[in-house]
Parts: C-alpha cells; structure tokens; sequence
C-alpha cells in the first residue's frame, strides 16, 4: 500500500459507515437476486412474474424493472396481463411477493435481468 493512499493514517474504504441492512437499498438487492434467480431458473417461454392478493383481490403482473426510496419504499414496475402499465409502491415492513411463471410476451427477444443489461453484468455484481 501507498503512504498517499491514506487519509489521516487510514484507509478510506475503512471509513465508511457500517451498511445499514434495513434500509430500502438492501432489500432492493437482495431483491434483485431473488427475482432474477427465480427469472433465470425459467424456460425461454416464460419470465419472472408477481402476484399480489389484497383486499380480496389478486393482481398478476410482469415484472419489468424495481426501484427503492431510502430509507424504506420499494417499487415494482411492469404490465399487467392486458399490456397496461403498473407500478406498485410498498413500504419494505409490507413487502409480500408470489413470484410466478408467465408466459413471455416477446419471444423473439432474449430475455434480460431485472434490474441489469445483461445477464453478466448481474453475475458481476453478486460477486
């Protein structure tokens, strides 16, 4: 290691505060890899879906990308089972997601991680 590359004898990495596992960006990650896990176990005919029941009501959709507010509101985004765009908002204490199979609405295209470009580029940052 480089003299320079301390600040005050101390490595800048070192100082960062402890990664607060509660906030909205962690959930947000671990998300991701339980959405894309589940997505890329499917055959190409199918691709990761959600269900969610409440109120009496069940609503599938596809899902398309998420998002995340710290420090504790997650989104889903994607299309409902008629093409219409949907986007659900949900405190990170309330999250409850049934991933499903759905048929593929574009098979022609290859499918693409939540989230990510490629399916490398998700690989890249589990590591």
């Amino acid at each position: 290691m480089n003299p320079t590359d301390l600040i005050g004898g101390y490595r800048p990495e070192l100082m960062l505060p402890p990664k607060d596992h509660n906030l909205a960006d962690e959930f947000h990650r671990r998300l991701i890899n339980w959405i894309n896990d589940f997505h890329q176990s499917l055959d190409e005919e199918h691709e990761v879906g959600a269900r969610l029941v409440n109120f009496g009501q069940a609503i599938t959709f596809h899902i398309e990308d998420i998002g995340y507010w710290n420090p504790s509101l997650i989104s889903f985004q994607g299309k409902n089972e008629l093409g219409e765009p949907v986007e659900l908002i949900q405190h990170v204490s309330q999250i409850s997601i049934l991933l499903v199979a759905m048929k593929r609405e574009n098979i022609v295209q290859p499918k693409r991680p939540i989230g990510f470009a490629s399916w490398e580029e998700y690989e890249q940052q589990k590591t």
